[in-house]
């Protein structure tokens, strides 16, 4: 990997990282509605202008419904659910648990069929997805109390969302460019949350919950995604989604520097479990070693 793209990969495992707590802090004076519209609409507000004198939205029309979709599984719905998760859980927990995208995206990609051969499932990728599973158990079993069932919920209908989002990319809207789509999604998730904003918006907002609002949707989103498309020019998809293996150990060392949140045994055990897991199950199977085919892992990126 060359010097450009080492320093383009630490910064997106870096501030792909970092949501998890400024979603916490930013929790502090909003609803989980009102700082998913400010988080979308300050980011639209740079995105679609830029993706827009690029021409990169008209192309979307032809396919708007498919778009919808998408914008709901991976932002609309994804982003809610995990700041009111959030409200309950610890911010490092919750990324933690979001490390689990890799081993649904694997397992959905082996449901819905119909992929290349590395989207099949062999004994390796199995082992990988029973170790993932017990380590999200673990995680859960020994870090969640029974008042918190709802947010682990929301935590695992954020993952499937996480997971599904991409394969809609590859399947249904790998013609369109990737930034209109991340543009008008974003635009398209504001203007939904605009009237929960409207509704729910506080009198008062720390400075603290300004900044962290400002750094989910300048440095998080608007940034982040920029940052991204550069990565993957610059390295190529497979080696990109890497950083889906970097993002949570950030996320725990930031909740527990910043926020003292507890590093418990459930995270000790649990973690490098998923990690693990995740590894084998989005591995290249045997039969494309064999070919020496130059295979992307089936990591999908969950940007939070």
């Amino acid at each position: 990997m060359s010097k450009r793209g080492w320093l383009l990969f630490s910064a997106m495992a870096v501030i792909w990282g970092i949501p998890y707590l400024l979603i916490k802090v930013a929790l502090r004076d909003l609803t989980p509605g009102t700082l998913v519209f400010a988080r979308t609409a300050i980011a639209a507000v740079l995105l679609v202008p830029f993706a827009a004198k690029r021409g990169l939205l008209r192309p979307l029309l032809a396919k708007w419904r498919v778009l919808l979709l998408y914008t709901v599984v991976e932002i609309a719905g994804p982003w809610f659910l995990l700041s009111r998760a959030e409200q309950r859980l610890s911010s490092s927990l919750a990324g933690l648990l979001i490390a689990s995208v890799p081993l649904i995206g694997a397992i959905a990609l082996m449901i819905v069929g119909g992929g290349d051969q590395h989207d099949r499932l062999d004994g390796r990728r199995l082992v990988g997805l029973l170790i993932g599973l017990v380590g999200v158990g673990v995680l859960v079993g020994v870090d969640v109390g029974g008042n918190d069932a709802w947010a682990v919920v929301a935590i695992a209908i954020t993952a499937i969302g996480y997971a599904t989002g991409p394969i809609l990319i590859s399947r249904k809207l790998s013609d369109l460019p990737t930034m209109g789509v991340v543009a008008a999604s974003l635009g398209l998730t504001a203007i939904g949350y605009a009237p929960v904003a409207a509704a729910q918006w506080p009198t008062h907002l720390s400075a603290k919950v300004i900044w962290s609002v400002l750094g989910l949707a300048l440095v998080c989103t608007a940034l982040a995604f920029l940052l991204f498309f550069a990565l993957i020019a610059e390295v190529g998809p497979a080696r990109a989604t890497v950083i889906t293996y970097v993002n949570p150990a950030i996320a725990l060392l930031l909740g527990v520097l910043l926020l003292n949140e507890p590093f418990t045994t459930g995270i000790a055990i649990g973690f490098p479990l998923i990690l693990f897991g995740c590894f084998l199950a989005t591995s290249r199977n045997r039969a494309d070693q064999r070919l020496g085919g130059q295979v992307a892992p089936i990591c999908e990126v969950a940007e939070p």
